[in-house]
Formats: C-alpha cells, sequence, structure tokens
C-alpha cells in the first residue's frame, strides 16, 4: 500500500496453549469474527491475520494453533507438527507477541491431573520457548472473571518470575474485561510504518478456506463429543451465479463410522450442520448461498503434505 503521513502498523502473533482463548481475543480486538470458535481442543489450525484500525495505527493480530505435545495414537501425524511448527513461525517478523494464558486451568493443573496438567505443562512448554528463543512477550491472563482476585495476583506474581513478560494485563476476552487497556497499548506500541492492508480489509483468509472454516465449526459445534478431532472440510468448487454464490464442501473423516455420524439418521446431521453454515456464509458475503456438503472417508489425511497445504499448513517433511 501508498505510505500515508503518521500512518502507523503493529505485526502481533498470538501464540498460547489449545482453548487458551486466543481465537476469541482476536474476533473481539478485531471487532469482528474472523478465526472459528469450537469447544474442540486446537480449532485453529493455520495462521489467520484479523486487522484492526485505531485512529493512525493498524493492528494486525496473527491468530495461531495452539502450542502443545501431541500425545496418544496420532502424536505423529504431520497435521500436529504442521500446526505446531505455524504457531512458533508465527513470531517471526512480528513486531511483538501476545501470550494467551487460560487461567483457571492454569491455576487448576498445579494439584488436578487430566485436562487441565496438560493445559498447564502446555502453557508452561510456551514459556519455556520463548525463554529459550530469548523472546519477549506480553501476557494477556485470561478467564479472569473464573477467578478470585487474589488467586489472579497471586498468578501473575508467580509468571513475572519467569523473566519473559514485558507487560500483563487481565482480560477476559469472552466478556471484553480489559481489552480497550491492551489494544491501547499495542497502538502505543506500533512502529510509523505504512499500513499492510486496505482500510476495510477484515483479514487475509481467502473465500474459499473462509467458506471451509465456517462449516468446520458449524461440524464441530453440532458434533464436538461424537466427532474425532481429524475431520477437515475443503471447498472443492465456488461459482457467482445470478441467484447468488454456488458453493460445494467435501467433508473428510478418517473412518467408514465417523461418516454415519456426520451423516445422521436419513442424512438429518448433516442437514443441520449445511443449513448452519449456509446461513452464515449468506450473512457473510451479503448474497443468498447454495452450499451443497458431501461426506468422504479419507484414511491418513492429516499426513498428506498436499492436503495440509490446501488448508493453509506449510509442511516441511
Amino acid at each position: 500500500m501508498t505510505e500515508a503521513a503518521g500512518q502507523r502498523c503493529l505485526v502481533a502473533v498470538v501464540i498460547g496453549s489449545p482453548n487458551a482463548g486466543k481465537s476469541t481475543l482476536v474476533n473481539a480486538l478485531v471487532g469482528a469474527k474472523v478465526s472459528i470458535i469450537t469447544p474442540k481442543v486446537q480449532t485453529t489450525r493455520a495462521r489467520i491475520r484479523g486487522i484492526a484500525i485505531e485512529g493512525d495505527a493498524q493492528l494486525i493480530f496473527i491468530d495461531t494453533p495452539g502450542i502443545y505435545a501431541p500425545t496418544g495414537k496420532g502424536k505423529e501425524r504431520r497435521l500436529d507438527r504442521a500446526m505446531v511448527a505455524a504457531a512458533w513461525e508465527g513470531l517471526e517478523g512480528a513486531d511483538a507477541a501476545l501470550l494467551v494464558l487460560d487461567a483457571p486451568a492454569y491455576l487448576a493443573g498445579e494439584t488436578e491431573k487430566g485436562a487441565a496438567a496438560k493445559s498447564r505443562a502446555d502453557a508452561e512448554r510456551v514459556i519455556s520457548g520463548l525463554k529459550q528463543a530469548g523472546r519477549k512477550a506480553i501476557l494477556a491472563v485470561n478467564k479472569i472473571d473464573a477467578l478470585p482476585r487474589d488467586r489472579l495476583l497471586k498468578l501473575v506474581h508467580e509468571l513475572d518470575q519467569t523473566g519473559v513478560f514485558t507487560d500483563v494485563f487481565l482480560i477476559s476476552a469472552k466478556r471484553g474485561d480489559g481489552l480497550s487497556d491492551l489494544k491501547s497499548h499495542l497502538v502505543k506500541m506500533a512502529p510509523a510504518g505504512p499500513w499492510l492492508y486496505p482500510e476495510d480489509q477484515l483479514s487475509d483468509i481467502s473465500d474459499r478456506l473462509m467458506a471451509a472454516e465456517v462449516t468446520r465449526e458449524k461440524l464441530f459445534l453440532r458434533l464436538h463429543q461424537e466427532l474425532p478431532y481429524d475431520a477437515t472440510v475443503e471447498t472443492e468448487d465456488w461459482k457467482e451465479t445470478k441467484t447468488g454464490v454456488r458453493i460445494e464442501q467435501t467433508i473428510y473423516v478418517s473412518r467408514d463410522g465417523q461418516k454415519g455420524i456426520v451423516l445422521g439418521k436419513n442424512g438429518g446431521t448433516l442437514k443441520s450442520i449445511g443449513q448452519a453454515a449456509r446461513e452464515e456464509l449468506s450473512s457473510l458475503l451479503g448474497a443468498p448461498v447454495h452450499l451443497f456438503l458431501h461426506v468422504k472417508v479419507r484414511e491418513g489425511w492429516a499426513n498428506e503434505a498436499a492436503r495440509l497445504r490446501r488448508i493453509g499448513l506449510d509442511t516441511a517433511d
């Protein structure tokens, strides 16, 4: 873009463990939905940029996959490695690193086992990685509405001892608490320079990938307790027509049994997923959407480099 007098621009990479609230925070800071949100761990799979304008400053937030140590049967999948690599690579060239911490899970993980313990371990892994890289970060302690203030202050003191954080903000990404102070701080940090995106652009995600992400969100919201994590959606065809936008998508699952779950009785589950996706896409695109969904079994798709590139992930191996 052409540089205008007085313009400033800051690129902030948002990192953290899975389900810390990174996508919710990015959406709130942008003021629009640019990343999908579900109860599913590792919903975000590729780096997505959300863009906000504050006065003469353009803030570019890079939403990244959660950083974690894969465990169990799928721990060697190329998908897992590519997502974690994408998160760390997001730090390269960023003006600021913003680490989002799920405060209730982190504190619970000190004494509890299971998901809370893993969440704490993943967060500690991120902090350790920043320290090893010699990289400072801003700490956003999230979900503060779920904890008493004395426990929050003790947590902040504990994390401050790591020497990794330049500033700490207590926030609730979902409720909006503390976000204006965080955003104002980032605006002050923004160095002089031209804006990297047009003023009216909210994200760098393509329409085809955005459409696939919307359907994947509806898929996981509908079936998050029944469908394994390793399902994906690809937009196979996109056509502008006189009556709207015609979109064909394929939902890929790993096993035959999963296909039946997605279809549901007499195709009812797939129909409800399609309806929810269609309604949101019509709103986003400002035009009627004719959405056609197909379900296919593709074993091992999470290890296919070409397929991972189609959903926005680069693979080095």
